[in-house]
């Protein structure tokens, strides 16, 4: 058996919503997504990096589009050594420099020192105007990450 976790991250890796916008997210994730097991707003006092588990699916060049998980590895211990600080990398194949938070992620991730969350939101997806809305009410643009994660193992926000 497995957990599904609908989580909201800041598109701009360092950006922490104010307590007043949490609340109001928060209410208004649960209204869309009521049968949900818990609704939670997580801070971090460090950027950390949130995949969507068991949907990993690999990472490609914003630019040109290829294929670049194995150098992405790398990019991501030297990211680590700064607590994810410093996102700047330059890509392998095309040498563009990037935002380790701009690759082009096959199943959506991000960077960020905030994430809220539904655990087991039972439900197919939230519609483009939902995602607008929650987005309002933190004030910020926001990535959704479809997490899927196996009970057997846990997850940790």
């Amino acid at each position: 058996m497995s957990d599904t976790i609908l989580r909201y991250v800041p598109a701009a890796p360092f950006r922490q919503p104010m307590p007043e916008q949490t609340g109001e997210a928060a209410d208004l994730l649960r209204v869309m997504a009521p049968k949900a097991e818990t609704i939670q707003a997580n801070f971090e006092n460090t950027v950390r990096f949130f995949d969507p588990g068991e949907n990993w699916s690999g990472v490609r060049c914003p630019t040109c589009d290829a294929e670049i998980e194995e150098w992405w590895g790398g990019a991501m211990e030297k990211a680590y050594e700064t607590e994810f600080k410093n996102l700047s990398a330059q890509t392998p194949c095309c040498g563009t420099s990037v935002s380790l938070n701009t690759l082009k992620y096959i199943w959506p991730a991000a960077f960020g020192r905030f994430a809220l969350e539904a655990l087991n939101p039972n439900m197919d997806n939230t519609t483009r105007a939902q995602d607008e809305e929650l987005a309002k009410s933190i004030g910020a643009p926001l990535r959704k990450i479809w997490v899927r994660v196996s009970s057997q193992t846990g997850y940790s926000t």
